[in-house]
C-alpha cells in the first residue's frame, strides 16, 4: 500500500503544475469548495505565476499520460469541474512523441510470439499516431491485407497503476468532506476511470468491444466498424482492418471528394442513437479524429477503448425522456426521473416539471447552430443541485458522447436539428419497446423469473427459520464504534504536511 506521504508528494507536484497553468483557479473561487480544499489549493500555487486564462488541457498534458486520460474522463463531468474546464478538456488530443521502433518491434514480437517478418510482409517503422497509452503503425499482413497495428507503450501499465492509486486516495479524502463533493461522488468518478483504463490497457478487450459493436450495427447500414485480426491480436497488440477514408474533421476535403455532408451528419446521429438507445452499447469517444467518411459514402469509426453500456430499463427511461423533451411533455419526463430514482422522493413533482420546462423550452425547435449547449448543461446541472440528484456516471458518459456527436454533426451540417433527426428513431423504438406486445412479453418474462426463483426463496427461508432441533443461528454481532480522528485535526495535519511538501517542491524546482 502506498504511503500517505507519497500520495501527498505526488499531489503537490501535480498541483503545482496545475497552478502554473491556472487550472486551480476555478476550484479556489468556487463558493461550494470546502475550506480545507481551498487552503490546499492556495498552498499548491505559492510562488507560481498563474495565468489569467486557465489552460486545463495543457496542464494535464504536462503531468503525463495518466493525467491526459483522467482529463478525458473529467471532460464528461462538467458538474464536477465546471463547464469551462470540461470544454477545454475536450480538446485533449493525446498526442505524444512515438516510442522508437526498436522497442515497438520487441513489444510486437513478445506479444505475438513470432518475428514481425513471419506475420507481416510490410510494417511501417513510422507511427501514424501516438497517444498516451499506445501508438499505431500501418502494416500489410502476409496474406496481403492492409491493417493498422496498435501497440501499448512499454511501461505504461506501471505508470497508470501509480497514478490510479493516488487518484483513488485523493477522491476518498475529498468525498469524506461530505456536502456537495459527496453528492458528486468523486470516488465513483475514479472507479469509472479505472474501468476505462483497464479496458484500454488490455487490447484484447478493446478488440472485443469493436467486435461486439460491429454485431450491434449490422441493422444500421452505412456505419462501418473495422474487422479485427484475432490471430495478430494479444493483450499488448491489436491488429484491425485499415480504414482508407477522410476524417470528418476535414470538411473541405469531404466536399472536394464529393461527399454529402448532410447525409453524413444524419448517418452519424442515427448510428449513435442505434448504439445508445436500441443496443445499449455505444462508442463513447466519437470525436472527429475517430470518424472517417469512406469513398462509397459510408461512415467508419475507430478507437474502441472507451465504450458505454446502459441496461434496457435505463434505455427505456432515456428514450422517454428524450421523446418528452422533443414533444414538450415535461410532466412525463419529470415522472420518469422520480420512477428511476434519479430525484429523491421528498421533492415535489410539479416543481421538478417546471424546472425541466425552464431548460427545455428555450431549445425546442431551434437548429443546433442556435442552441447554446453550455447554457443547456448549466441549466441541467443547476437542476441536479437544486433537487439533490446524485450523479449517474453512465448517463454522464452518454451525455458527453451526445454533446460530442452533436458537435461533429453541426460541423458537417450547420443547420441540422438533432431533435428532428432523433424523433422518428426514438418514436419507432418506443413503439416497439412500450407497445402492447412488448408489455405482454415483459410480464411473461418477469413472472417466469419469479416462479424460477421460488425454490431458492424457500431454501433461504428455511435457513433463516430452521426446523426444531437444528443448530441455532449465531448471535448478532454487537455494534462497536470506530474511533476516528476529528475532521479539523485531520485537515490541519494534511495542510501542514502539504505545506512542508510544497516548500520542498519550490526549493527543488
Amino acid at each position: 500500500m502506498t504511503a500517505t506521504v507519497t500520495h501527498l508528494w505526488r499531489l503537490l507536484k501535480w498541483g503545482r503544475t496545475l497552478a502554473r497553468h491556472g487550472a486551480l483557479t476555478g476550484i479556489e473561487r468556487d463558493p461550494l469548495t470546502p475550506p480545507a480544499v481551498r487552503r490546499l489549493v492556495r498552498i499548491a500555487r505559492i510562488g507560481a505565476r498563474v495565468p489569467t486564462q486557465p489552460a486545463y488541457a495543457d496542464a494535464f498534458e504536462s503531468i503525463g499520460p495518466a493525467a491526459v486520460k483522467l482529463g478525458q474522463a473529467l471532460a464528461t463531468r462538467p458538474d464536477l469541474v465546471g463547464e469551462e474546464a470540461a470544454r477545454d478538456l475536450f480538446r485533449l488530443q493525446d498526442a505524444l512523441p512515438p516510442v522508437p521502433f526498436a522497442e515497438i518491434r520487441l513489444a510486437v514480437e513478445q506479444a505475438l510470439g513470432k518475428p514481425i517478418e513471419a506475420l507481416f510482409s510490410r510494417f511501417d517503422e513510422k507511427a501514424v499516431g501516438a497517444a498516451s497509452i499506445a501508438q499505431v503503425h500501418r502494416a500489410v499482413t502476409t496474406e496481403g491485407r492492409a491493417v493498422a497495428v496498435k501497440v501499448l507503450r512499454p511501461g505504461v501499465e506501471e505508470d497508470f497503476a501509480r497514478a490510479l492509486s493516488t487518484y483513488e486516495w485523493a477522491a476518498a479524502q475529498a468525498e469524506a468532506l461530505g456536502g456537495e463533493i459527496a453528492r458528486l461522488r468523486p470516488r465513483l468518478v475514479i472507479a469509472t476511470f479505472r474501468q476505462w483504463t483497464m479496458r484500454e490497457l488490455d487490447l484484447r478487450r478493446e478488440a472485443a468491444s469493436a467486435s461486439e459493436l460491429a454485431e450491434c450495427m449490422i441493422a444500421e447500414p452505412g456505419f462501418v466498424v473495422p474487422e479485427i485480426d484475432w490471430s495478430r491480436t494479444a493483450r499488448r497488440v491489436m491488429t484491425l482492418q485499415w480504414i482508407d477514408g477522410i476524417k470528418l474533421s476535414d470538411r473541405a476535403a469531404l466536399i472536394a471528394a464529393g461527399h454529402d455532408t448532410q447525409a453524413l451528419a444524419a448517418r452519424l446521429v442515427r448510428g449513435f442513437l442505434r448504439q445508445a438507445i436500441a443496443e445499449g452499447f455505444f462508442h463513447a469517444d466519437m470525436h472527429q479524429g475517430n470518424l472517417f467518411a469512406l469513398p462509397n459514402g459510408d461512415l467508419a469509426a475507430i478507437d474502441f477503448g472507451i465504450m458505454g453500456r446502459i441496461d434496457r430499463q435505463a434505455r427505456v427511461w432515456l428514450a422517454e425522456i428524450l421523446y418528452g423533451l422533443i414533444t414538450g411533455n415535461y410532466r412525463r419526463v419529470a415522472e420518469i426521473h422520480f420512477e428511476a430514482g434519479y430525484v429523491p422522493p421528498h421533492h415535489n413533482l410539479a416543481e421538478f416539471t417546471t424546472a425541466l420546462r425552464a431548460v427545455g423550452e428555450p431549445i425546442r425547435g431551434l437548429a443546433v447552430k442556435d442552441i447554446s449547449i453550455g447554457q443547456m448543461l448549466d441549466g441541467l446541472f443547476g437542476i441536479t443541485r437544486d433537487f439533490d440528484m446524485p450523479t449517474q456516471p453512465h448517463l454522464l458518459l452518454l451525455q458527453k458522447t451526445m454533446v460530442m456527436v452533436e458537435g461533429v454533426a453541426t460541423a458537417l451540417d450547420p443547420d441540422i436539428n438533432m431533435w428532428e433527426t432523433a424523433s422518428p428513431f426514438v418514436r419507432e423504438w418506443l413503439r416497439s419497446e412500450l407497445g402492447p406486445e412488448a408489455a405482454i412479453a415483459d410480464r411473461l418474462l418477469t413472472d417466469f423469473r419469479t416462479l424460477a426463483g421460488l425454490p431458492d426463496l424457500v431454501r433461504r427461508i428455511e435457513r433463516r427459520f430452521p426446523a426444531e432441533g437444528a443448530a441455532p443461528p449465531p448471535p448478532p454481532l454487537r455494534e462497536v464504534q470506530v474511533v476516528r480522528i476529528g475532521g479539523g485535526w485531520r485537515y490541519a495535519a494534511v495542510a501542514m504536511a502539504a505545506g512542508a511538501a510544497g516548500a520542498l517542491a519550490m526549493w527543488l524546482a
